[in-house]
């Protein structure tokens, strides 16, 4: 193992507590079982040289190969300066049909035991704003009569409680506004899972199951390669096709044009335009986050 991550962890055990400290870094066994030696022994992604970075992406592509028997490009794709993305979501028009989970399912080559997400629509009662009081297991009809849709995924805080609580620096926000993971170097402590105040953060607890022929093979490091077991993962705003000018996936699924993305330093963008003639929120303004996905109304 790395010495710096090694003693990053000697540093929390020494904080912690033996027991507390067994306990936090129990999920590290799966993690570090299904790990080659080179995973393990791999540097931060900040500190990786560009031949570094050549190198792990190859051997991620022939790792997905040979585990999955798909050929993949993964990609290594930093964010464009004088860009900051934001999302902003019209709940007027939103029907929580869950077409946008399907294409994040999809899209970002999540586990198919699981029909895991990045994005969970909560059903809420028209006037709340109690997100506790949502539920995601509605299974009847929609739009259900004095009901409204809540499309919930990583909000993208400037003020990210998440990247405050990793204890090894795992994750962090980029100069696009997007908070990434290295799942790489992600210990599975689970630490940014319980920070979260959106829950937008999912356990990888097994093998992520795809059939090769469902894989999408156009991946990139930071976002929706298959991430392995024992590491935690969250919603990129799809940034392997947003840092190419794509659209996220979720907006193309959404049937009724609830969705509006773009760059926020752009005095011409749809999202700007929304921003200045929209009375925008954003969730749990009070934990002062400062969230990066916006919602508003019509009326």
């Amino acid at each position: 193992m790395d010495k710096a991550k090694r003693r990053t962890l000697k540093v929390l055990g020494s904080t912690l507590g033996a027991a507390a400290f067994a306990y936090a870094i129990e999920p590290l066994r799966a993690w570090a079982s299904d790990m080659s030696l080179g995973e393990l022994l791999q540097k931060h992604y900040r500190e990786l040289t560009p031949d570094e970075m050549r190198a792990v992406l190859a051997r991620l592509e022939a790792d997905a190969e040979a585990k999955y028997g798909r050929e993949v490009t993964i990609e290594d794709i930093r964010p464009t300066p004088g860009v900051e993305l934001g999302y902003a979501l019209n709940l007027s028009v939103c029907i929580g049909c869950r077409k946008c989970a399907e294409a994040c399912h999809v899209e970002n080559n999540h586990d198919r035991t699981t029909n895991n997400s990045y994005i969970r629509v909560l059903e809420m009662e028209q006037g709340s704003f109690d997100l506790e009081k949502g539920t995601t297991t509605y299974d009847h009809a929609v739009p259900s009569p004095g009901k409204y849709y809540l499309p919930v995924q990583c909000q993208q805080c400037d003020n990210a409680p998440c990247v405050k609580v990793c204890p090894v620096q795992a994750t962090w926000k980029e100069s696009d506004g997007i908070v990434v993971v290295d799942y790489n170097w992600c210990i599975g402590c689970r630490y940014c899972e319980a920070a979260c105040p959106y829950h937008a953060r999912r356990f990888n607890w097994s093998k992520p199951e795809i059939p090769a022929e469902e894989i999408n093979p156009n991946q990139s490091y930071l976002s929706n390669r298959v991430r392995p077991q024992g590491v935690v993962e969250k919603c990129t705003f799809c940034l392997h096709r947003t840092r190419k000018g794509l659209l996220p996936a979720c907006l193309e699924a959404c049937p009724t044009g609830a969705r509006v993305f773009g760059n926020l330093l752009d005095p011409n963008s749809e999202i700007r335009w929304v921003l200045a003639h929209k009375r925008v929120y954003v969730l749990k303004e009070e934990l002062g986050t400062r969230p990066r996905f916006f919602y508003y109304f019509d009326n």
